[in-house]
C-alpha cells in the first residue's frame, strides 16, 4: 500500500501468549474471551506485527518483535512462535537486508517491541541493523534503564543497552516530526515515553497503535491492560486518539491483534466501535 512517498508493508514477526486477565485489566473474562479466547493456562495469543516503510531513500522499520534471544524456559512461559524466522529473515523475503534499513523507530523498549533490535554477532550483542539510527523517546530509555520493581521484567537490557553502547540511539522528547509524512506521538499511560507512529499524506492517515490499543477489542474505553503503569492516563489518551481517528477516518494498525491487522472506528451511542476491518497488502 502506498501513502505519500512511502510503501507501507506489514511484517508478521511471529506470536506469543500472555495472561488474558492481565491484558484486559478489570474486564471480566466472560466479556473479553468472546473476542480473544484463552488457552488452558488462561493465555491469549498476541501477534508481533511490525511495520516497514520504504521510500526512494529510506527503509524505516517500526518495532522489531520478540527477537530470538530467548531460552527454553521463556519459550515455554510465553509460547513464542516464529514460523517465518527472525525479523531479518522476514525482511530478506521482501528483498530487504538488515544493512539496508536506514531507521528503526521503537515505540518503547518492552521485550515484545525491542527484542529484535539487537542480535549476536560472533558472540557479541550488536545492533541488528548496523547502518540504522534507532529512534526512541529519551524518557522511555531512561525508564527502561531504571524501571520499577513492577515492570522491570518487561525491560530486558540486552535488547537496548547495546544500542546505547554503540551510539546508534536517536533521542526524542515529546511529539515530533520524523519527516513530512511520519509523526511520532508520545503517550504515557502504558509506560513512560511510549511513541505511536502516525503516517499521513493527502488526507489519508495510518496510526500504528503500539500498546495504547494493542488489540482491536481495546477500542472499548474500559478495556485497559493490567500492565499499564497509569491506567487513567491511558483512558484519556484513548479518548483523544480514538475521537480523532473516528472523525478523520484514520486506519488503525493493531500491533498485537491475531485476527485484525487494521481497522477504522466510529463513535456510537455505546462508545467506540469497529467500522471496517481490513488487511494491508
Amino acid at each position: 500500500m502506498k501513502i505519500g512517498k512511502y510503501k507501507l508493508e506489514i511484517l508478521e514477526a511471529g506470536s506469543f501468549a500472555l495472561d488474558g486477565g492481565a491484558m484486559f485489566g478489570i474486564i471480566p473474562k466472560p466479556l473479553w474471551e468472546k473476542s480473544n479466547p484463552a488457552d488452558e493456562k488462561n493465555r491469549i495469543r498476541l501477534n508481533t506485527r511490525c511495520l516497514l516503510l520504504t521510500s526512494d531513500d529510506k527503509k524505516v522499520l517500526v518495532d522489531t518483535g520478540m527477537g530470538d534471544k530467548w531460552d527454553e524456559k521463556s519459550h515455554s512461559i510465553y509460547e513464542i512462535k516464529s514460523p517465518s524466522g527472525t525479523i531479518a529473515a522476514l525482511l530478506s523475503a521482501k528483498g530487504v537486508y538488515p544493512e539496508e534499513i536506514t531507521d528503526v523507530i521503537l515505540t518503547h523498549c518492552h521485550f515484545d517491541h525491542a527484542g529484535g533490535a539487537t542480535s549476536y554477532d560472533d558472540g557479541k550483542l550488536l545492533p541488528a541493523f548496523p547502518n540504522a539510527g534507532y529512534y526512541i523517546q529519551k524518557q522511555n530509555l531512561n525508564w527502561a534503564l531504571n524501571p520499577s520493581d513492577r515492570d522491570k521484567g518487561s525491560y530486558i537490557k540486552q535488547n537496548f543497552v547495546p544500542l546505547l553502547e554503540q551510539g546508534v540511539l536517536k533521542f526524542l522528547e515529546g511529539n515530533s516530526s520524523f519527516d513530512d509524512e511520519i509523526e511520532l506521538l508520545q503517550v504515557n499511560g502504558h509506560t513512560f515515553g511510549q511513541q505511536l507512529v502516525k503516517v499521513s499524506s493527502g488526507g489519508d492517515t495510518f496510526l500504528y497503535c503500539g500498546d495504547l490499543i494493542p488489540l482491536a477489542s481495546h477500542i472499548h474505553l474500559p478495556y485497559i491492560m493490567g500492565y499499564d503503569l497509569q491506567p487513567l492516563i491511558t483512558l484519556e489518551e484513548k479518548k483523544e486518539i480514538l475521537t480523532k481517528a473516528a472523525e478523520e477516518n484514520w486506519k488503525l494498525i493493531f500491533e498485537h491483534d491475531p485476527f485484525s491487522a487494521c481497522a477504522t472506528v466510529m463513535i456510537t451511542d455505546k462508545g467506540f466501535k469497529i467500522k471496517e476491518r481490513f488487511d494491508i497488502s
